[in-house]
């Protein structure tokens, strides 16, 4: 409980250092909740398209479009893509790691579109 307590003094301490912490933090989850709407909206497109091999284009662009939100938005790519991949359950391991490629691929700020599958609809 002591350990508790220091680490939430000392993470206070080192808010109020910084003179515009509430902003920050305000920002922070303002491009954290964009980012989930980006990952929800790649979800909802590849649910949608229904197309054969377009999963890590799916992956790919949901954190790329959330990333580009700001450190908020990459930060809920991230922790969805990993819960994803660790609540997925009947995946191979060389499909999980080729799923986390394409979302590390995403987040970085790298063009989705080479996981694009030929012939997938132009409106995604």
């Amino acid at each position: 409980m002591k350990l508790i307590t220091v680490i939430l003094l000392f993470s206070v301490v080192l808010c109020v250092q910084s003179q515009n912490w509430l902003v920050d933090s305000a920002r922070f989850m303002k491009e954290a909740g964009q980012g989930a709407g980006d990952m929800w909206r790649a979800y909802r497109d590849m649910r949608e398209a229904n197309y054969k091999n377009s999963d890590k284009y799916f992956h790919a662009r949901g954190n790329f479009d959330a990333a580009r939100r700001g450190p908020g938005g990459a930060w809920a790519a991230k922790v969805i893509s990993d819960g994803r991949e660790f609540l997925q359950f009947g995946s191979s391991g060389a499909d999980s790691d080729a799923d986390q490629f394409a979302n590390e691929w995403g987040r970085s700020g790298k063009d989705p579109n080479y996981f694009r599958p030929p012939g997938l609809d132009p409106k995604y």
